[in-house]
């Protein structure tokens, strides 16, 4: 196996599908007829964003604390700081999930079921001439702007002039910053210096190992540490293997720096 069909491999394995996938669904679709019934007019929508929209989420396999976000907007005729609607939907979760883990991680609610983690983000939509502009938690007593679906299609924007290399890149970056990093970036900042930084295509890219290099490389940018040139250096002991006639020991070296689940 070559280095590049061992990335290209182990990415697609990353991709959540079949009876998670499923299963998450499923889930979600209780929660929300809970949470409309629960609090009635009060809530004009729950909609799914953030890692599980964007197709870069990772398999619990992969990541034991993989979670999607769900935004549960309100009215907030009053305007309501965030910790109100954060008790709201503490009670909520206790009262219907009394089984289950729930507590605050600020500023959202974390719901955990056997299969995922449901962090429930309160949030208000501005009624703009864009229907992609709500107000999320910044903090428990401060609202800020968040425009979900522009993020999002960055992404795909940015992934389909990389030829269609940056969803499975993203995932195994996070899979490195787990594995490796010890979660050192937060999950959504590693993509989104990714795409804003990968917006343009990187002709000089091509192979995924030119792509996760690349990637290291940006995200070293801003978070200066050892472990980046590590990584870098080792996909480079990979290559050179590789093109000295050792698949063997190259495959070995590049799973130093990506390994299996």
């Amino acid at each position: 196996m070559t280095i590049d069909s061992y990335l290209a491999n182990l990415a697609n394995n990353m991709v959540m599908r079949g009876n998670e996938k499923d299963s998450i669904a499923l889930s979600f679709f209780t929660l929300k007829a809970r949470l409309k019934d629960y609090f009635g007019s009060e809530v004009i929508d729950v909609i799914k964003f953030g890692s599980y929209t964007r197709e870069t989420i990772l398999p619990r396999k992969f990541d034991e604390k993989s979670d999607v976000d769900v935004m549960v907007i309100f009215k907030n005729e009053y305007n309501f700081k965030p910790q109100s609607f954060l008790v709201k939907l503490k009670k909520f979760a206790v009262t219907k999930y009394s089984t289950s883990q729930i507590y605050q991680s600020s500023p959202t609610i974390v719901l955990e079921l056997n299969h995922i983690k449901f962090e429930l983000v309160p949030a208000n939509k501005l009624y703009s001439w864009s229907n992609d502009h709500y107000n999320i938690p910044e903090n428990s007593s401060t609202w800020m702007l968040t425009q979900p679906k522009a993020f999002d299609d960055t992404l795909i924007d940015c992934n389909k002039k990389n030829s269609f290399k940056i969803k499975p890149i993203v995932r195994l970056l996070k899979h490195w910053n787990i594995k490796k990093n010890f979660r050192d970036l937060p999950s959504f900042e590693l993509e989104k210096k990714i795409s804003d930084n990968m917006q343009y295509a990187y002709f000089s890219c091509s192979s995924y190992s030119d792509y996760v290099k690349k990637g290291l490389e940006i995200i070293r940018i801003y978070d200066k540490d050892y472990r980046f040139d590590t990584a870098i250096d080792k996909i480079n002991e990979a290559l050179k293997l590789e093109a000295e006639g050792y698949p063997y020991f190259a495959e070995s070296k590049i799973k130093e720096v990506f390994p299996g689940n």
